[in-house]
């Protein structure tokens, strides 16, 4: 079934409205020092604007998506917009760091609303066919590029303005998006929560018990390096099978369990979701610490180095968009795990001694199947979500994103401690072990997909 064209103007206002979430998660690294002389903090006082951005976002994803299905995307998306703004705006005359702290958090959950919400619109434009290669591209290359250059941009608003930038920079973008979102965006039909009940429709203990196992989870692996918090697993544990009992008892569930049963194909996705950014978080984070700690770069110098992952993932996302819009998203998935394999094998060959041209050599071929992964996963959630879960589907796909940054964080802080060549290359052998899975399974779905064919 051909792919239905989304037109384009709708596809630009929802990727401005995405990019936000990467651009305000890597924009904060370079303001950290300025917060903790501002509100007199340590380093690991101040870091709790990073990591409470990600545990609010891991949230915050699913619950948008949710709230998208459940009372109409352009509303939440448009909604978020506005949350950002708000706390964007009021961060700037916070008297102390809480209430910083708590904007960060706000931004967060408004950013979260805006890929949910536009893949359910591009879905409820576009149909239930083909996945739109170019709509889905568009957006995977304003993430890419914000993820990628946001450091460059908090370095240039910090170095301007302080540390107030790279809140206040939000708000003529939310505002301006917002504007166009109401004159581009169609609007959604009436909401069914009065006939249904707001209580009962967004099943809040659903919610809550999922952000309990969530939290505890992520908050267990971000501890482990350092002083491992065991008594989150039982937590985990309780919440876990709490969720499970009544969302296959309630009404109408936060978290279909039994929808993942009968759709295989989406619980793979974000499976492979979750592994791939272990894989690619892994080195992304890893290795600006060896880079700095043991080769004694300078910061900027290590950026440098680092930058071909960025900038040749954006570069190879619209030729992954051609792959999809003919081949659909197996084959850009097994290119970029065979691809993703080669780089982690790639890095047993750093050493104390190699070259700047070696490093760089090993991340470019690093940031090469960046594209194809990305591109690949959101054609795949796609075609795998279900019409009317599409928010949710998509929600839990941006967790799944997280949930693997921080397990590679949580890896690089028990093996690469201190910061070393033989530290570098233990990453590279969980690396190669989960790239390596990676490809089988992407073997496995593209000959599983032939045998249905034939048949």
């Amino acid at each position: 079934m051909k792919a239905v064209a989304v037109p384009r103007r709708y596809v630009a206002v929802i990727a401005l409205g995405t990019l936000l979430n990467p651009l305000n998660s890597s924009m904060i690294a370079v303001a950290l020092v300025s917060l903790q002389h501002a509100f007199g903090v340590g380093f690991g006082t101040a870091s709790w604007l990073v990591s409470g951005f990600y545990l609010a976002a891991c949230v915050g994803q699913p619950l948008m998506g949710r709230l998208a299905d459940r009372f109409g995307p352009r509303r939440v998306y448009c909604v978020g917009l506005a949350v950002v703004c708000a706390a964007s705006a009021l961060a700037p005359f916070a008297p102390g760091f809480g209430l910083v702290l708590a904007c960060r958090v706000l931004q967060a959950i408004g950013t979260s609303a805006a890929f949910p919400a536009g893949l359910a619109l591009i879905r409820r434009a576009a149909g239930t066919g083909r996945p739109p290669a170019g709509a889905l591209g568009t957006i995977a290359v304003a993430n890419s590029a914000s993820a990628g250059f946001g450091p460059v941009l908090g370095g240039f608003l910090v170095a301007f303005a302080g540390w107030q930038g790279i809140f206040l920079v939000n708000v003529p973008l939310t505002l301006v998006t917002l504007i166009l979102a109401f004159r581009v965006l169609p609007p959604d039909e009436p909401a069914g929560a009065a006939r249904t009940g707001l209580v009962r429709l967004i099943d809040p203990l659903g919610i809550l018990l999922f952000s309990g196992t969530l939290v505890g989870l992520l908050g267990f692996l971000l501890a482990l390096p350092h002083h491992p918090l065991w008594i989150l697993l039982p937590l985990v544990a309780v919440c876990a099978a709490g969720m499970i009992w009544w969302e296959l008892r309630a009404p109408t569930p936060f978290l279909d369990v039994r929808g993942f049963a009968r759709s295989p194909a989406l619980t793979g996705v974000l499976g492979q979701q979750a592994a791939i950014q272990l894989v690619f978080y892994g080195v992304f984070y890893g290795l600006p610490m060896w880079l700095e700690e043991s080769r004694h770069y300078s910061t900027e110098q290590a950026g440098l180095l680092m930058l071909p992952i960025a900038a040749l993932g954006v570069v190879v996302t619209p030729v992954a968009a051609r792959l999809v819009g003919r081949f659909g998203p197996r084959l850009p998935l097994l290119l970029g795990s065979i691809g993703l394999l080669a780089g982690s094998l790639l890095v047993f060959t750093l050493h104390d001694a190699t070259p700047a041209i070696g490093i760089l050599g090993v991340a470019a071929v690093l940031g090469l199947p960046n594209g194809l992964n990305n591109m690949g996963l959101q054609a795949a959630l796609y075609s795998a979500a279900p019409p009317d879960g599409t928010g949710m589907a998509a929600g839990l796909f941006q967790t799944a994103r997280y949930v693997g940054a921080i397990l590679s964080t949580a890896l690089i802080g028990l093996v690469l401690e201190p910061p070393s060549a033989s530290g570098l290359h233990r990453i590279a052998v969980v690396m190669s072990v989960f790239a390596a899975l990676l490809v089988v399974a992407a073997i496995a779905t593209r000959r599983r997909s032939g045998t249905v064919r034939q048949h």
